[in-house]
């Protein structure tokens, strides 16, 4: 009588975790075929503001958010900056300077740099804002979501998202915050350190120039 050989337990790959679909020009659409894109806007030093400049952007920023007529997500990303490759830099510095009176303020500085890394935690803070899209938009073909083609998912998402991005982006500059939309390279980056946190900010080569399935469902 054969012997049958013990199985492993069937593991679950890391698609199955995520709900991302697809990831296709600045749309990221998910796998009960709703759809988002995704606003980063640039930081500002409230504090270093005067306080009628302050009260100026609050009260700025209120009317953005209650003339919006849409929904939306703001997310604030908090992330322990990795500053090893601004040392390797200045190092380098160092020994190019032939000045030794620069050099020795450029090697001051770098032990200043460090010292306040090893006292404080050093944060890099990101803001975004995520415009959702609902199958419920589809009208009554998004009830049942899940049999329409991911092409024709994306193309109404687009339009639907795109006249809200636009007008977002617009309503920010006029408040002077910088915004850009996040397109595919720049979303799947923020996701591969999202899910990957001791990449310290990796940047990933052109996402279209892979040819391997890096990720596959069962």
């Amino acid at each position: 009588m054969a012997v049958q050989k013990p199985t492993s337990p069937v593991k679950a790959t890391t698609q199955s975790f995520l709900e991302i679909e697809e990831v296709k020009d600045d749309i990221i659409l998910m796998k009960d075929h709703s759809a988002a894109c995704v606003v980063e806007v640039g930081a500002v030093n409230f504090w270093l503001l005067s306080q009628e400049e302050q009260g100026s952007i609050i009260y700025a920023y209120a009317e953005l958010l209650n003339s919006l007529s849409f929904p939306v997500e703001i997310l604030i990303l908090s992330k322990k900056m990795d500053i090893s490759s601004y040392l390797e830099y200045l190092g380098g510095k160092i020994n190019k300077q032939q000045n030794d009176l620069i050099r020795t303020r450029l090697q001051s500085y770098q032990e200043f740099i460090k010292t306040i890394v090893k006292k404080n935690t050093v944060l890099e803070k990101r803001f975004f804002f995520v415009i959702p899209f609902s199958p419920l938009e589809l009208g009554i073909s998004g009830a049942n979501a899940q049999g329409l083609k991911k092409e024709y998912v994306i193309a109404r998402a687009k339009t639907s998202l795109y006249p809200k991005r636009d007008h977002l982006v617009r309503l920010l500059s006029k408040i002077g915050l910088r915004s850009t939309v996040l397109q595919k390279q720049e979303i799947v980056e923020l996701f591969y350190n999202l899910y990957n946190p001791s990449s310290t900010g990796r940047r990933l080569a052109p996402v279209d120039s892979y040819t391997d399935t890096v990720l596959t469902s069962d």
